[in-house]
């Protein structure tokens, strides 16, 4: 049996998620010059290679830990058909609909699961973060509210800026506000923090 790999650091994760927007952003803004094709093509051209560096980026994620994490799982598949949507339709409407309908789904199903009285983030971090039953809420809460936040600023960009200001905004704006958000939760993660695994939860 294979023994079971250590997870990924935080500056591994960090290139593996932003490498493919990094692609998506030099493309978009390089494509023309490269290909030599007209400028307003850029996005498909970058869409392009937004589908495979997601691709290589999930290859090497499971080479190095030999699993796929959840959330970057579902976004490549979104990508996958979204920018399929994209290329084959030469419409960019798909892709940028992309953060809106991914982040949506993401808070709906913690939502979904806080009403039901499951906690996804605990599934999902347990073995990263030790937290009583309150503080996992805590961080459903936010964690969804954050992702509808996310959606609804996708929708005003897109709409309303230019597609080339809606690339550098995926990468200049959406990922320092979620890695802003990850360290606002610092303090809940003190807080409710267990001392051991396994420690029962007084705290409740």
């Amino acid at each position: 049996m294979t023994a079971k790999r250590p997870p990924l650091n935080q500056w591994t994760r960090l290139i593996l998620e932003m490498g493919p927007l990094v692609v998506f952003f030099l493309l978009n803004a390089k494509a023309d010059f490269l290909f030599a094709n007209p400028p307003e093509e850029n996005i498909f051209y970058a869409t392009g290679g937004f589908m495979a560096a997601t691709i290589v980026s999930l290859s090497a994620s499971y080479i190095l830990v030999r699993h796929l994490p959840v959330m970057p799982l579902v976004t490549g598949v979104f990508v996958m058909v979204f920018g399929g949507l994209t290329l084959w339709l030469q419409d960019d409407l798909f892709i940028k609909l992309k953060p809106t309908l991914v982040n949506t789904l993401f808070a709906m199903i913690l939502l979904g699961g806080l009403a039901t009285g499951r906690l996804f983030l605990k599934l999902l971090f347990s073995g990263a973060f030790f937290l009583t039953e309150e503080g996992w809420r805590q961080l459903t809460i936010r964690w969804s509210l954050f992702f509808i936040f996310l959606a609804l600023v996708n929708e005003v960009v897109w709409r309303n800026f230019s597609t080339d200001f809606w690339v550098s905004f995926k990468l200049f704006g959406i990922m320092p506000l979620t890695m802003l958000f990850a360290l606002v939760q610092i303090p809940v993660l003190t807080k409710y923090q267990l001392e051991k695994p396994g420690e029962p939860d007084e705290r409740q």
